[in-house]
Formats: C-alpha cells, sequence, structure tokens
C-alpha cells in the first residue's frame, strides 16, 4: 500500500487531556482511508503543563504521569492514554511517528548563577557586552518525578544560551562555557549563527547530555514502541548530534526507525540538498518549498503557472528523503510561520502530494477534520479562524489507497491546466488526474491499451459525463474551473 502520513494534530488542538482518546477512536477510519502512519505532537510534559502544545520542553520523561507543572495529564491526556492510543493504531498496522525536541528546554526548577556575554539578536556571532554574571532558570531536577526512569539533573553546564536573565531586559545571552566560546556549527549563517532559538538552548557537545538524550530515546522506544520520529527545528540543532543520536536510537532499538526533519527553508531547496548531504541520509526533510509554492500558487490563482509547481522542490530532485505536505501547524492562520493555502486550491494540492508516484504525504488534521479556534494576529487583534475539511480529501486519500500505482505519465504543458496518469498495476486498477487553475479543460491523455472501451467516471464527483478510452489508448478528460478531476475506470 502506499504511505501515508497524518499529523493528528494542530497548533489550537483541543485540550483537557482529549486527544490521545480521539486518536484511539479514530484508528479504524483512519485506515479504511489509506492512512499507514500518524505524527503525534510531543507527548511530554511542557513548561506550561496541561495548557502546553508540547514545543517548550520540560520533562522529556513525563508522559503525563506525575504531578509536575501544575498537572498531572499533558494538554493530550495522560500516559496511560497515550499507550492506549499507540497500540489500538499498531493493531490496525498504523505506525507511530513521535515529535522529539531535542534543541532547548524550558520552565527550569531553580535559578543558577554563570557568567555569559549578550549577542546581537539579528547576528549571535556579534558579542555586545563585557562578560557578566546572570542568574537563570537553568537547573532541572525534576521533583515531581523523584529521580524515576532518570537520575540526571540538568544545570547551566547543559545550555549553550538562554532569554531570560533575573533582573534584567530579555536578550539573548551566551554562556560561557568548557565545551566552547562559539555555537555549535550549523549548515548556513542565518542570523550569523542560529543555534540559539528560544528558552535554554540544549549544548550538545556536552557529553553527559548526549548521553543522557541517548539514554532517553531508547526509554522512550521501550515505553511506547514507536516506529518513527518527527525531529523539531533542525535549523538550530548540530548536524552532527542528529546523525549520532539517529544512529544510537537504531542500533538500542534493533529497528529502522524512520526519521522525517523539519528544516524549514522555503524556496531554499539548496539548503535541504545541504542538510541532507551533512547528515548523510540518515532522514527525511519536510518539503518546505513545495508548501510554499502551494501558497504562492493559491495567493495568485490563474496568474499562475501551474508548470512550475514542483519547481525547485525536494519531492522533485531528492522524492527519496521528501515528506511533501499542504500545511501544517507553523504554517496555519495566526503562527509565526503563517502560509496558509487557500481553501479552493487544497484539492489541487492534496491531488500533486497524494496521486503522484514521488514524496511521502502528509495530510494537515484540520484539513481531514476541519478546525476552530481564536487567537490574537500579529497587529494584536482578535481573531476566529475557520477551516473547513477539504473538499474530496477522503476520496483522494482512498484514491490513493487504491488507483495511484504503475507507471506516470505527465501532460504539463499548459500553464494553467496540468495532467498525469497512473496506469495501475497487477492489482489495483489506474487513474487519470486532471486538474486547473482557472478555465474549463479538457486534457487529451494516454491511459494505455489495457484501458481501450473501458468507461471512466469522476470519482470525486465534478463531472457526471462518462469518457470511454478511443482504440488508441487515448482520451479527453474533463476538469471544471479552478478544480481538480481525477477518472478511473468503472
Amino acid at each position: 500500500m502506499n504511505p501515508t502520513m497524518i499529523q493528528f494534530f494542530h497548533w489550537y488542538s483541543e485540550g483537557d487531556g482529549k486527544l490521545w482518546k480521539h486518536a484511539e477512536k479514530q484508528a479504524e477510519y483512519l485506515s479504511q482511508l489509506g492512512i499507514t502512519s500518524v505524527w503525534f505532537p510531543p507527548a511530554y510534559k511542557g513548561a506550561n503543563g496541561g495548557y502546553s502544545v508540547g514545543y517548550d520542553a520540560y520533562d522529556l520523561f513525563d508522559l503525563g504521569e506525575f504531578d509536575q507543572k501544575n498537572s498531572t495529564a499533558t494538554k493530550y491526556g495522560t500516559k496511560h492514554d497515550y499507550k492506549k492510543a499507540i497500540q489500538k493504531l499498531k493493531k490496525n498496522n498504523i505506525q507511530v511517528i513521535v515529535d522529539v525536541v531535542l534543541g532547548h528546554k524550558a520552565g527550569g526548577d531553580e535559578l543558577e548563577k554563570f557568567k555569559a556575554v549578550k549577542v546581537d539578536e539579528e547576528n549571535r556571532e556579534k558579542i555586545i557586552s563585557s562578560e557578566i554574571e546572570i542568574e537563570s532558570y537553568t537547573k532541572f531536577t525534576f521533583p515531581g518525578r523523584k529521580k524515576k526512569y532518570s537520575e540526571f539533573e540538568w544545570n547551566f553546564t547543559c545550555f549553550s544560551g538562554v532569554d531570560y536573565a533575573e533582573g534584567k531586559d530579555s536578550h539573548i545571552y551566551k554562556i560561557k562555557s568548557e565545551y566552547g566560546d562559539d555555537w555549535e556549527e550549523m549548515i548556513d549563517d542565518e542570523k550569523g549563527n542560529y543555534d540559539y532559538l528560544m528558552f535554554n538552548d540544549i549544548e550538545h557537545r556536552n557529553p553527559h547530555v548526549r548521553e543522557e538524550l541517548n539514554k532517553w530515546a531508547k526509554w522512550y522506544f521501550d515505553e511506547t514502541d514507536f516506529d518513527g520520529v518527527r525531529l523539531d527545528a533542525l535549523k538550530h540543532i548540530s548536524f552532527e548530534f542528529y546523525k549520532e543520536w539517529l544512529t544510537m536510537l537504531r542500533s538500542n532499538s534493533e529497528k529502522n526507525i524512520f526519521a522525517v526533519g523539519e528544516y524549514w527553508a522555503p524556496g531554499q531547496l539548496s539548503l535541504l540538498q545541504k542538510y541532507i548531504d551533512a547528515t548523510e541520509g540518515c532522514m527525511s526533510l519536510f518539503d518546505s518549498s513545495l508548501q510554499n509554492n502551494f501558497h504562492t500558487a493559491s495567493k495568485e490563482g490563474g496568474s499562475y503557472d501551474l508548470r512550475n509547481i514542483l519547481s525547485e522542490t525536494l519531492t522533485e530532485a531528492d522524492p527519496m528523503h521528501s515528506v511533501s505536505l499542504v500545511d501544517n501547524h507553523d504554517t496555519q492562520p495566526l503562527q509565526d510561520l503563517e502560509a496558509p493555502v487557500e481553501a479552493w486550491f487544497k484539492p489541487i494540492a492534496y491531488a500533486l502530494i497524494l496521486l503522484r508516484e514521488n514524496g511521502y504525504p502528509c495530510v494537515f488534521y484540520p484539513d481531514l477534520y476541519g478546525a476552530h479556534y481564536k487567537d490574537t494576529d500579529r497587529e494584536g487583534n482578535e481573531q476566529e479562524i475557520f477551516l473547513e475539511k477539504v473538499d474530496g480529501i477522503e476520496e483522494l486519500l482512498k484514491l490513493r489507497k487504491e488507483n495511484a500505482y504503475g507507471v506516470q505519465r505527465d501532460y504539463f504543458e499548459d500553464a494553467n491546466c496540468l495532467g498525469w496518469i497512473r496506469e495501475g498495476d497487477d492489482d489495483h486498477q489506474g487513474c487519470a488526474i486532471v486538474l486547473s487553475n482557472k478555465d474549463v479543460y479538457q486534457k487529451p491523455m494516454e491511459m494505455g491499451e489495457k484501458y481501450i472501451g473501458k468507461t471512466f467516471y469522476d470519482a470525486l464527483g465534478r463531472s457526471q459525463e462518462k469518457i470511454e478510452i478511443k482504440e488508441d489508448g487515448w482520451a479527453d478528460f474533463p476538469v471544471p474551473a479552478g478544480n481538480v478531476s481525477v477518472w478511473v475506470p468503472e
């Protein structure tokens, strides 16, 4: 079966410990749609306790088990609920991909004093103060856990920088460290060096830190039997660290753990390729360039040349290392990297990631279930957001499961209408896909001799007519304006 992932959450997913139970109930439905893996949000305790989305990682060993940060459960539920959801998904032949945040820690338990220098926020290589003593919450003792699972305590030697100093203005402070006065090496020079992102930045050159993170990964695997990892914020973490960490995880688990990383660089394919080279291909990356193309195409409408939709994308350049997506929790409305794909274009975008042979597609939760939330925009005004379920998304997923196989032939000669066919294989009938960002079209395409005389219909119901494949194996396949049709044999 064609592999298909779902990101089973969004930034504003409902709290009150409901997500794990919801996932357990949805396991059979997801399997019927052809979903083969579920990406869960960070499952461990964040600094904001039961309200934390999870990217403010506090205690990696607390999966909703200990009374810490004013809550036992995480936003998504208890450890018991989490493990039940995983077991139900695996019973339905769905793999579980866990979200791993190893770039920073937040919510320290005690203040510590240490030496640091201020750095320029736009150029972190530029020191803008003399060495000073500051106090920050860099001591992590996890009092609620009482050293269960691990006795390791984090202190300021485990971090390379902080953004909080008691009694001082918020700023980025580079900690004076025995592991080097410089930031760790990154593959790009954005902001001078983008090692520092937020909170307490983890110092991966500290051997005790690496040992603890390797130990934690084995513990997490032993507890949950996950199948893959989604690695957060790669742009800010040593690529050397992740090469070692993944090697250790795969060795300790005796399993070829799948890994996909978030290196968000829209329109910068060369950076994604550079990162894959630096990590020796040990992980896939989300195709941020393709997502950016979808966003742009949805904004520009009929003036966008669809022949460029796959240009400069990882899915086209290196499909073996690409996880393709339409939107995620960072690009959704009111988020920091906001770049949503407009609703009218989403069926087109999903056809492009679900029904073609390249890439490993990832469906976004609101696109399958819808979402409704409120938050403030960049100007501080409260906005109410309604995200509708994508028109035809269930049918597109089933078409991937049942028809998107075999030889692919592209018909990309028109700026406003793309088409391709999948011939099918010994076990699956094929399909013909036509999409338009402007007018009504008819696309002549060759289905092949095995379909001669067969009648095709639009599985998405956009058109009610029937198409017969001619004696040369060709037919003219229609599509409505600004839409997508998928033609399959009766």
